[in-house]
């Protein structure tokens, strides 16, 4: 297969991008939330994104430098094998050290791999990327979870005074905004990321979820997302979740996350998915209290670009 890299021409390739995941969901992670992924600041500078193409222009794969998440996304089709799995890491290394000054870059960067993917994980190591959950300090790994949408969605009634509906649109974007730098203590969430979720055509509005507390402020969340990834066959997940630090001892995550479930449901979603920390932090236990349970391991793989670039 001849391959070539051609430079990313903003959302004109969105859609094909997205397609491409989809065509490949087996062996990659983020499909379902790619609407929200790839309505990131990262994608704002279109060097950060890399598309190479066969010689008939169809797409062959893609990478994204997400800054935000300080993770690299990519996808690329099996049959080009192990040496555009090369070619693509040697363009992370190169966008990883021109952008070492500047707003988007990072002195570490990670990729996730499944735990099955082993030819993928093999050439990881080769091009010197480590898998974190062998790491002496801050040890990291995750989980894929999978919930069937035929269980029943538990019901967890709010407080007194708290309610529960969709976000309400532009009008919110602000005030959703301040609540996810809170949740998350960074800065970013922006305000452009968020609108670019609400115009993307595989946004659904009644399951963009908050919580409101009797004063009015918003307090939680979560936003679920469908993808038909064969015709008839429609999956969802959560992405993302969370509740104010000071507002956690009353469940509105939890009742956050049931309703989104619910309307997914309503939705006629077959399963829900949940990436999450594998260690047994809350997340993890919210999410297993609710019927989710864990389907594959996932492996974080990090290389520190914090160095001399090289001759």
């Amino acid at each position: 297969m001849n391959i070539k890299r051609r430079k990313y021409e903003g959302t004109n390739d969105l859609a094909s991008m997205i397609q491409l995941a989809r065509e490949l969901q087996a062996d990659t992670l983020h499909v379902i939330d790619l609407p929200y992924r790839l309505s990131s600041w990262a994608l704002e500078e279109l060097d950060n994104v890399g598309l190479w193409v066969d010689e008939s222009g169809r797409l062959a794969g893609w990478a994204v430098m997400q800054t935000p998440f300080w993770t690299v996304d990519y996808v690329y089709r099996p049959q080009a094998g192990a040496v555009f799995h090369r070619e693509i890491l040697k363009w992370v290394d190169r966008r990883s050290r021109e952008t070492t000054h500047t707003h988007y870059g990072q002195p570490a960067w990670y990729v996730n791999a499944f735990a099955d993917q082993t030819e993928r994980r093999r050439v990881l190591e080769q091009a010197g990327f480590t898998d974190q959950a062998n790491a002496a300090a801050n040890a990291w790994s995750k989980v894929w979870m999978e919930r069937t949408g035929q269980q029943e969605v538990p019901s967890y009634p709010l407080p007194g005074g708290f309610s529960i509906r969709p976000l309400a649109g532009e009008n919110e974007v602000l005030a959703y905004v301040e609540l996810h730098q809170a949740v998350f203590q960074t800065r970013n969430m922006t305000i452009e990321w968020r609108r670019r979720t609400l115009s993307h055509p595989d946004y659904i509005a009644n399951v963009d979820i908050v919580v409101v507390a009797p004063d009015g402020r918003l307090v939680a969340f979560c936003i679920g997302w469908l993808s038909e990834t064969t015709p008839g066959k429609i999956i969802g997940q959560i992405e993302p979740l969370g509740c104010r630090v000071d507002f956690r001892r009353y469940g509105l995550g939890r009742a956050a996350l049931c309703e989104t479930l619910w309307r997914l449901e309503q939705h006629g979603v077959e399963s829900v998915y949940v990436e999450t920390d594998s260690y047994r932090n809350a997340a993890f236990r919210l999410y297993e209290s609710v019927g989710f349970q864990v389907i594959k391991d996932v492996a974080v793989f990090g290389k520190d670009y914090n160095l001399p670039a090289g001759p």
